[in-house]
């Protein structure tokens, strides 16, 4: 019979040098006054017996879980499986415990999650908000019982809450002109997510760049995709308007991972060559996006980051001894990489 593991205690510890049980725990919680030759040998029976602090009495003495809580739209996104990456590399390096919680773009499901999260007794929650979210009450409920929040990419308009983002405006603005000056005039916009501000910012920062550049806003180039139905279905639906359209679009920008490849199957299975019948740039984070028959140009958020940062301010906030009062937002920028997606033909 396999022997069962027992973990070793601070108890065994000292035992085992012979010290008093407040000793050892003094020199591993770093409590100063003990001399560095007890300290060293503290240290290292700890680290050579594999010693971890009990989480249940570190919580019971913190009076904390050490566990925060994410809710994102989807975790097979290329995007927000990196934004856990970072959230993770930064929540266990300051020893919290991170438990993920998927929406599907649903709201009933968003407060589904948080309710479980707080039955959970989580320290904070970082918030991608989902697309069918437009009523944020049971979020400000949760803040006014003092729940740590931190939104990212997703945030809310009207809520003073700490977030962290893109400059979406920017990132969609750069995209447009680099087709304007890749010779493209008519170009049609293809996106999702219809309540989200990021969707709004996007819009504008591709209408601020056709107006620089005297290209007249088209309304029959823009198409919002219903994004709680089938994504393939709903962008078929779109490339099929576009290129049926007596002056069809000579270039495309799409806005998000699942739109984006959905267009490129599209534009394949109707026989559309991209770039040679269409140019192609997708702001997203397809880490494929070079892999491509075409390679995607693409313009991408610094996702690890976005995470990474998210995590360090709400960890911030549990940690600080009075209730959060000043919220801010951080505004991160994103890369352009150009590929061989979009025509080449540059204006002078």
């Amino acid at each position: 019979m396999m022997k069962k593991y027992k973990p070793i205690t601070q108890k065994d510890i000292a035992d085992a040098l012979g010290l008093s049980i407040s000793t050892v725990s003094r020199v591993l919680n770093n409590v100063y006054g003990i001399g560095d030759t007890t300290k060293k040998l503290v240290l290292d029976y700890a680290k050579e017996t594999e010693y971890a602090p009990n989480p249940i009495a570190l919580r019971l003495k913190k009076c904390r879980s050490f566990s925060i809580g994410v809710v994102v739209p989807e975790v097979a996104s290329s995007y927000f499986s990196e934004v856990i990456n970072g959230i993770e590399s930064s929540a266990y390096r300051k020893g919290y415990h991170v438990i993920v919680t998927q929406t599907h773009e649903s709201t009933r499901r968003e407060m589904i999650n948080i309710q479980q999260l707080v039955y959970q007794s989580i320290d904070g929650i970082l918030v991608s908000l989902s697309s069918e979210t437009v009523d944020i009450s049971h979020f400000k409920a949760l803040k006014e019982k003092g729940t740590p929040l931190v939104f990212f990419d997703r945030v809310p308009k009207d809520m003073d809450v700490t977030k962290i983002a893109v400059n979406n405006f920017q990132g969609a603005f750069e995209a447009t002109e680099y087709l304007i000056r890749s010779g493209h005039k008519k170009i049609a916009h293809l996106t999702s997510c219809a309540n989200l501000m990021i969707t709004d910012e996007r819009l504008n920062g591709y209408k601020a760049a056709l107006s620089k550049y005297y290209v007249q806003f088209n309304a029959n180039y823009f198409y919002c995709c219903e994004s709680h139905g089938n994504v393939n279905f709903e962008v078929e639906k779109a490339v099929i308007h576009f290129m049926s359209l007596r002056e069809r679009p000579e270039a495309i920008l799409t806005v998000g991972d699942k739109v984006s490849v959905s267009c490129i199957k599209a534009l394949n299975k109707f026989g559309f060559k991209i770039p040679h019948d269409i140019s192609l740039v997708a702001f997203a984070n397809i880490t494929e996006a070079d892999m491509f028959k075409t390679p995607l140009t693409t313009v991408s958020q610094p996702a690890f980051e976005i995470g990474k940062l998210a995590a360090d301010k709400l960890i911030k906030q549990i940690e600080d001894k009075l209730a959060c009062t000043e919220f801010e937002t951080s505004i991160l920028t994103t890369s352009f990489d150009r590929r061989s997606s979009a025509k080449l033909n540059l204006i002078r």
